[in-house]
């Protein structure tokens, strides 16, 4: 099974920047798709956006298009989500997501994955 560790999480104003990382291990990391999740207090774990293994699909849900960005380095078993204009309604705990089979299409569901222990995004106002 493999091990998911995050960082870069934090406070941050509205309008400022961060950079979630994950190293992942334990299983050959080009194969999978990996990905982001979030869940703001009271609400479900929600899809933010994913990569294929190879990096070329990529998937974001509507609210932060254009604004973060997912990008993944093989040889470093690392994913990273970049975060741009950060907004209040982004303030969650961001999941580092490793899908369970190899090669599949992105899925948006959160039974799909192997999870990290998450990492705390606020955004003040």
């Amino acid at each position: 099974q493999v091990q998911l560790g995050e960082s870069g999480g934090g406070l941050v104003q509205a309008g400022g920047s961060l950079r979630l990382s994950c190293a992942a291990s334990g299983r050959t990391f080009s194969r999978y798709t990996m990905g982001w999740f979030r869940q703001a207090p009271g609400k479900e774990r929600e899809f933010v956006a994913a990569m294929v293994g190879s990096g070329d699909v990529t998937h974001y849900i509507d609210s932060v298009k254009g604004r973060f960005t997912i990008s993944r380095d093989n040889a470093k078993n690392t994913v990273y989500l970049q975060m741009n204009n950060l907004k209040p309604e982004d303030t969650a705990v961001y999941f580092c997501a490793a899908a369970r089979l190899p090669f599949g299409p992105i899925s948006y569901q959160a039974k799909d994955y192997y999870w990290g222990q998450g990492t705390q995004v606020t955004v003040s106002s």
